[in-house]
C-alpha cells in the first residue's frame, strides 16, 4: 500500500505536476501583463481599506486574507523550507522565490474567479472555491472536475492540516518541555473546537489578530538575526543563486544538490507554503464583503507575498547564513538549530512559532474542508464534519502519520488539477475583468 501510494505520489508532484503549476502562473502573469507584481502597492492600499468592506459577503477583505493567510502560513514556513534546503540545496529559495512571484497570478485569478462564481448556501452563508466556478463558470461537460475538487479538498485537509499539524506540534512540546504528546492533542482539540464550532465569523475574528501578530514576531525574530549578520547577506544571496544555477557542494553531512533537486523542492515546498494553485484560498475569499472580484483578487494575492517572499524568506536566510546545512539535519529541527545559533533560546522561538502556525493552520483549513462538504452534501454535512475535524486532532498525536502525510500529500496535487484546468479555461473571462476595472 505504501509502495503504491509513494509511486502515485511522485508522479502527483513531478515534473508534469511542477510545469502545470509554474506554466499557468506563467501564463496568467504574461496575461496579465505582470500586473500582479506592478500593482502590489495599490493591493496593500486595498487591503489597508478593506478592513470592513463593502457589499455582499460574510467577513471584511482583511479578515478573509488573514483567514487564507491562517492556513498557509503553517509548518511549511518553519519545516518545509528547511527540508526544502536540506534536500535543493540553498538553491531551492531562488525557486520558491520564482514560485511565489508567478504563484501571486495564480492566487489572483483565484479570488476573482471565486467572488464572480460564488454561491449562498442554505443557510444564508457564502461558498465559493474552485467546484463553484467549475460549476457556474464552465460547460457541464466539466463539471465532474468540481466534484473531484471537492471530494480531494474534505479529506486531504484531515491528513495535511489536521493530524500532521497536531503530531508536530506534539512532538516538538514532547521534546522541548516533556510535555506528553495525548496531553497535547486534548488541549489542540479544546482550542481549536471553541473556534471551528462557531464557523467562519469566529474563525475569521480569531485569524484576524492571531495571524498579524504571530507573523510580525516572527519576521522581526527573523529580522534580528539578519541585522546582527547584516556583512553576511550579500554573501548568502550569492551562495542562493550559485547553488540555484550550479547546484551545492557536498559539505559535512550534507549530501550536496543538483540543479534539478533545487528546482523540483524549491518549487513544490513553494507551493505547499503558499498553495498558489491548490485551490484552498478562494474558498476563504469568497466568503468576503465585496462585489468588486477584481479587488479580491489583489488582496488575495498579497498572501502568496507575504507567505513565501516575507516569511519563508526568513527562514531560508538564517539558515543559510547560520551555515547549519551541513549539519545533516532537516526539517524543523534544522530551523530551530539556525535560530539557536544566531542568540540564546532561539529554538523557543522556533518551537513557539510552530505551535500558533500550526493552530491557525487547524481552523483555517477547517473551513475549507466544510465548504467541500457542503458542496457535496449541503449544510447537513457542516456539523458531523466539524466534530470530525475535532475528534480527529487528539489521533494525530498518538499514531504514526508517515502514511496519512502521503496520501494527504497526494490528495492535494490531486486537488490542484481540477483548480488549473479551470483557471486555463476561464483566464479570457480574468483578463476580460481586470481590463475593465483598471479602464474604468
Amino acid at each position: 500500500m505504501t509502495e503504491l501510494i509513494t509511486a502515485v505520489n511522485a508522479f502527483a508532484w513531478g515534473p508534469v505536476m511542477l510545469v502545470l503549476l509554474l506554466g499557468t502562473g506563467i501564463y496568467l502573469s504574461v496575461g496579465l501583463r505582470f500586473m500582479t507584481v506592478r500593482k502590489i502597492p495599490a493591493a496593500l492600499g486595498l487591503l489597508l481599506r478593506g478592513r470592513t468592506g463593502t457589499g455582499e459577503g460574510d467577513i471584511s477583505p482583511f479578515a478573509a486574507l488573514m483567514t487564507s493567510l491562517s492556513a498557509t502560513i503553517g509548518t511549511g514556513n518553519i519545516a518545509g523550507v528547511a527540508t526544502a534546503l536540506a534536500l535543493g540545496g540553498p538553491g531551492a529559495l531562488l525557486w520558491m522565490w520564482i514560485t511565489a512571484f508567478v504563484g501571486m497570478a495564480t492566487k489572483y485569478a483565484e479570488a476573482v474567479c471565486a467572488v464572480r462564481f460564488r454561491e449562498q448556501d442554505a443557510d444564508g452563508n457564502y461558498s465559493g472555491g474552485p467546484m463553484y466556478y467549475i460549476r457556474n463558470g464552465l460547460h457541464r461537460r466539466w463539471h465532474w472536475l468540481g466534484y473531484a475538487f471537492a471530494i480531494f479538498g474534505s479529506l486531504a485537509g484531515f491528513g495535511i492540516a489536521n493530524t500532521v499539524q497536531s503530531n508536530s506540534v506534539s512532538q516538538v512540546l514532547s521534546d522541548s518541555f516533556s510535555v506528553p504528546p495525548l496531553a497535547t492533542g486534548l488541549v489542540l482539540m479544546l482550542l481549536v473546537g471553541a473556534v471551528v464550532l462557531g464557523g467562519i465569523r469566529r474563525i475569521a475574528n480569531v485569524a484576524s489578530w492571531l495571524v498579524p501578530f504571530m507573523a510580525i514576531s516572527y519576521i522581526l525574530m527573523g529580522l534580528v538575526v539578519l541585522v546582527t549578520h547584516i556583512d553576511q547577506i550579500p554573501h548568502a544571496i550569492g551562495v542562493i543563486i550559485d547553488s540555484a544555477l550550479n547546484g551545492a557542494a557536498a559539505a559535512g553531512g550534507f549530501a550536496g544538490a543538483t540543479v534539478w533537486a533545487a528546482l523540483r523542492f524549491g518549487v513544490a515546498r513553494g507551493i505547499f507554503s503558499n498553495e498558489a494553485g491548490l485551490g484552498s484560498a478562494p474558498i476563504a475569499h469568497a466568503a468576503a464583503r465585496t462585489n468588486q472580484p477584481v479587488q479580491q483578487g489583489m488582496v488575495a494575492m498579497l498572501g502568496t507575498f507575504i507567505d513565501t517572499l516575507v516569511v519563508c524568506t526568513m527562514t531560508g536566510l538564517v539558515i543559510v547564513i547560520m551555515d547549519v546545512l551541513p549539519s545533516g539535519v532537516s526539517g524543523a529541527s534544522l530551523t530551530s538549530m539556525a535560530f539557536e545559533g544566531a542568540f540564546p533560546g532561539g529554538h523557543y522561538i522556533v518551537t513557539l512559532g510552530l505551535c500558533l502556525f500550526a493552530f491557525t493552520t487547524m481552523i483555517g483549513w477547517s473551513f475549507y474542508g466544510e465548504r467541500c462538504v457542503v458542496y457535496l452534501f449541503g449544510t447537513r454535512g457542516i456539523l458531523p464534519f466539524r466534530l470530525a475535524w475535532v475528534i480527529a486532532i487528539p489521533v494525530g498525536t498518538v499514531i504514526k502519520l508517515d502514511l496519512v502525510w502521503l496520501i494527504a500529500d497526494t490528495l492535494n496535487a490531486f486537488m490542484a488539477i481540477p483548480n488549473l484546468v479551470a483557471l486555463l479555461l476561464l483566464s479570457p473571462l480574468v483578463f476580460k475583468l481586470t481590463r475593465e476595472y483598471f479602464n474604468s
